[in-house]
């Protein structure tokens, strides 16, 4: 004969609903506590620091190796005396269009043009050709630099490091 009073073990349905529904509160406080979008505008953050050190340092190395004055190889033909561009005391945007820095710069002082995580852009081909002349190539990193004419300091700056998510935020800016 079967026994009818055995207990069936197992959750309810309402248990089981119950518990998503306090995980489903935990993970909202979690990511409320967490805040992507402002950890991911301080990693823009982090790497706009590191690209503007960068383009400050090709900078640097550029000048230290000729002696304070930034020389730029106007043709690639690797004559620096050619009269190309020069630093300027107004706030000029690193890109082809404006301030053509990569062939001052590039692969001598460093090995590519960093650009803004955000929106800045290049599509240059790094196959050693630093000319950036190929159809479609142009590049646009979406910072700044500036020449100090009285003292000689050069300023890179990075204008959208004003990040809507991190209160507080101003742009970046590195002077040397």
């Amino acid at each position: 004969m079967k026994n009818l009073n055995t207990k069936n073990k197992g959750f309810t349905l309402i248990e089981i609903l119950v518990v998503i529904g306090i995980i489903a509160i935990l993970a909202g406080i979690v990511v409320i506590a967490i805040n992507p979008a402002r950890q991911f505008a301080q990693a823009r953050n982090s790497q706009r620091e590191a690209n503007v050190n960068a383009i400050l340092n090709s900078i640097g190395q550029n000048l230290a190796d000729n002696k304070g004055i930034f020389t730029c190889d106007e043709n690639g033909d690797g004559d620096t005396s050619d009269t190309g561009d020069s630093l300027s005391s107004s706030v000029v945007n690193l890109s082809k269009a404006d301030f053509d820095i990569r062939r001052c710069v590039v692969p001598i002082y460093i090995a590519e043009i960093p650009f803004d995580p955000a929106s800045g852009s290049n599509t240059c081909s790094l196959s050693g050709d630093d000319d950036c002349d190929d159809t479609g190539e142009s590049y646009d990193t979406k910072y700044t630099v500036k020449l100090d004419s009285t003292t000689g300091r050069v300023t890179v700056c990075a204008p959208l490091g004003v990040e809507a998510a991190i209160s507080g935020s101003k742009p970046i800016c590195v002077t040397r």
